[in-house]
């Protein structure tokens, strides 16, 4: 079985825990901050097949565990997403929405169809076909002028930036670990692709800014009641396999509390099933695998957009920068910092083995979608859009709004975030350097942002 293409929350714990869907009712009213092109790979049979499915869930009662309230609740319950077939055909399998191809980077019109069981009228119009949507979204109130192709420009680059240059280790790209017991499940360390373009892709949810309320796929509770849900996060567990095999580097975890920790599901039978994540590492020994794609984006590693001397290049002593001390509050106010480097002119064995990383602990609100960007060595005093296809851009922290409260910090939340350095200074020329220049561009939802640690470490 094949996925087929469509184009035009708190990670795994080791002790059992079975979906909690009391809590996953409407979100209180939120901050108000905050022709399409397609691969024809399936045909008017699959639609009708898909058709089929979604309307049979949608048609049982709310009760039934395989009703498509239930199935969209166990993402509120889990921060993920499952559906099953009621057709009988196990040859049928959820499409991928390959927004990564530039044939994709629209919503497909299929789910645009009204009366139909892919609509959802939770939408922000926004985004709807054909616009070409954005992998760096930068939220509802904020201007863009770019044309169609800067955007397929922009996006290419950022899922390389995402998938390769931010994706070097394991939990750069997959995320730091979080165990039964942690008391913040947003205390970590989110993946790479897991910010962008997966956290950005959920603004098709967000409602117009005159709306007070953030629904379906604009927030974590309640995303999983939009279809399209299923075919953004089938294209995330895709770039998590494609990852697999662009370094040997890039495998799996293999800590037992990853491999054994397992989620309970209801299955076509309506009955509870136990499921392992050492079961769901290989999709071909589940019995499916990804249509194949072409991937542009690999062509697309960004270039330096400098020409000249730019600020945190040479020695210590010139440079123009000041080093700040954190944390800091970020609001509406572009933040630049210089930042040492205790390790410089490496050699290709030694980048190889580990990889540089900036990391930069943010505190946020979990209920506001914010976002900022983050620039090295960028020679403007305030980065633009159009600066994230060069190599200065290295990468942006972006928060999908969170329903829930999860600890005695209420409505506040501190995550980690990572970026690759090794391939950005290489690309700026920087290797030699003695430190470089750090520049926090807010774009949407920052004025609770503070910026509370921004360092340098390396990982293997």
């Amino acid at each position: 079985m094949q996925p087929t293409t469509l184009s035009g929350g708190p990670a795994a714990i080791a002790k059992p825990n079975a979906p909690e869907v009391t809590q996953c009712e409407p979100a209180d009213a939120a901050a108000d901050d905050g022709s399409n092109p397609m691969t024809l790979d399936f045909d008017d049979r699959y639609i009708e097949k898909y058709w089929k499915a979604l309307a049979l869930m949608k048609a049982l009662p709310d009760s039934d565990p395989r009703s498509f309230k239930q199935q969209a609740d166990v993402h509120c319950a889990y921060l993920m997403g499952v559906t099953t077939s009621l057709i009988n055909d196990p040859t049928f399998t959820i499409p991928y929405w390959n927004w990564d191809h530039p044939d994709g980077m629209a919503m497909p019109d299929m789910f645009n169809i009204k009366d139909s069981p892919f609509f959802n009228q939770n939408r922000d119009q926004r985004h709807l076909p054909p616009t070409v949507i954005e992998l760096s979204y930068d939220g509802p109130n904020q201007e863009n002028n770019m044309s169609n192709d800067e955007k397929v420009r922009q996006n290419l680059s950022v899922m390389y930036r995402e998938m390769v240059g931010n994706a070097k280790t394991r939990e750069m790209f997959l995320g730091s670990p979080y165990r039964a017991g942690d008391d913040e499940p947003t205390k970590k360390s989110a993946g790479s692709i897991e910010r962008q373009p997966h956290g950005p892709i959920h603004n098709l949810g967000n409602p117009p800014p005159n709306t007070l309320r953030y629904e379906d796929m604009g927030n974590f509770y309640s995303a999983g009641r939009d279809p399209i849900f299923y075919a953004h996060h089938a294209n995330v567990d895709r770039s998590w396999s494609i990852w697999k095999t662009l370094a040997r580097k890039n495998r799996d975890f293999k800590d037992k509390d990853f491999l054994n920790a397992y989620f309970y599901f209801y299955d076509e039978n309506a009955q509870l099933v136990k499921i392992y994540v050492r079961d769901c590492l290989d999709t071909k020994k589940m019995g499916y695998d990804y249509q194949p794609m072409d991937m542009p984006w690999l062509k697309s590693r960004p270039t330096r957009r400098g020409h000249g001397h730019q600020r945190g290049h040479g020695h210590a002593e010139t440079t123009a920068t000041p080093s700040l001390n954190f944390p800091k509050s970020l609001g509406d106010q572009t933040i630049r910092t210089n930042l040492p480097r205790a390790v410089k002119s490496r050699s290709k064995t030694e980048k190889e083995d580990e990889e540089e990383v900036l990391i930069i602990e943010v505190e946020s609100k979990r209920d506001v979608y914010s976002k900022f960007d983050v620039f090295v060595n960028d020679e403007d005093d305030v980065p633009t859009k159009e600066n994230r296809v060069k190599a200065e851009y290295a990468g942006s922290f972006v928060n999908v709004p969170h329903k829930h409260k999860h600890s005695a910090n209420g409505n506040l939340m501190t995550t980690t975030i990572k970026f690759g350095l090794t391939d950005l200074i290489e690309d700026l020329g920087a290797d030699d350097d003695d430190g470089i220049d750090i520049t926090f561009v807010p774009r949407t939802g920052t004025e609770s942002v503070v910026i509370k640690d921004v360092r340098i470490e390396f990982l293997d």
